[in-house]
């Protein structure tokens, strides 16, 4: 079975080329690598150059980096971002999270701004967007819809049916995590997501419950084994489908082989 993790921190990964060939050895065939500020959006470009054909670059502003120099520091990614924008498979990782001590730090307004000029950035150059909406579930999903970018994917969703309904219902993506293996929200949402609509992901490095060490790409293939099960279907339709999805919307051209 062929597989695509389509949100990975690669830049934060230790040991890459070791965990790419653990990733290839398991399927996994590509890796979109996101960025999330200025320095890491850079080792994103650098990396995707090291592994073409296999890992494919997005670029983008987390609202977690907004905390580090708020609208000028924004203003110098964003640039860079529109800079290199012919060499990105999607926008991202963007979009609004609401957790308090954040909101405190960041405020609504600043993130709004933010998140609506990168939306701009996707819609005038056709990318899609790799959407962060924590606790902000129908605020990200508005101002997507507002800014007219057709392809977005909402990243480790955990909102109301309501708000997964409408972003299916426009032709939006939802991506399951190694989460769904315990968070019944997760879970939930990837239930009521149509096949279609699905990809998979491990947004690595971060720790999932359940594994004793940080999240790698190769634990995609664990993800298909969650969602073919949540969803009562064969992982090898499961997998067909997802990477049909990501080959899709980022348009990869997948290749047979190693990584190196």
């Amino acid at each position: 079975m062929r597989l695509v993790d389509t949100h990975a921190h690669l830049d934060d990964v230790p040991d890459l080329p070791s965990v790419l060939d653990k990733a290839a050895g398991r399927g996994v065939m590509a890796v979109v690598a996101v960025g999330s500020d200025m320095e890491s959006n850079r080792k994103t470009l650098e990396i995707a150059g090291l592994y073409p054909g296999r890992v494919f670059p997005a670029l983008g502003l987390h609202p977690w980096e907004l905390t580090n120099g708020g609208e000028a520091v924004a203003g110098l990614a964003l640039a860079f971002i529109e800079e290199n924008i012919s060499r990105v498979v999607a926008v991202g990782e963007v979009g609004l999270d609401y957790k308090k001590e954040l909101v405190r730090e960041t405020g609504k307004e600043l993130q709004h701004m933010v998140l609506e000029r990168l939306l701009d950035i996707a819609g005038r150059y056709d990318k899609p967007v790799l959407v962060h909406s924590r606790y902000a579930w129908r605020d990200a999903l508005n101002l997507v819809q507002r800014s007219g970018v057709q392809q977005a994917v909402f990243h480790w969703f955990t909102g109301p049916t309501s708000v997964l309904r409408s972003a299916v219902e426009a032709g939006y993506f939802l991506s399951a995590t190694p989460a769904c293996a315990y968070h019944q929200e997760h879970r939930r949402a990837v239930k009521e997501t149509p096949l279609d609509r699905l990809l998979l992901e491990t947004d690595s490095p971060v720790y999932y419950r359940g594994l004793d060490r940080a999240a790698r790409p190769a634990d995609v293939a664990g993800v298909l084994g969650e969602v073919a099960a949540i969803k009562g279907l064969p992982p090898e339709q499961v997998a067909e489908a997802t990477t049909a999805n990501s080959a899709g919307l980022f348009k990869l051209k997948l290749s047979e082989g190693h990584w190196r």
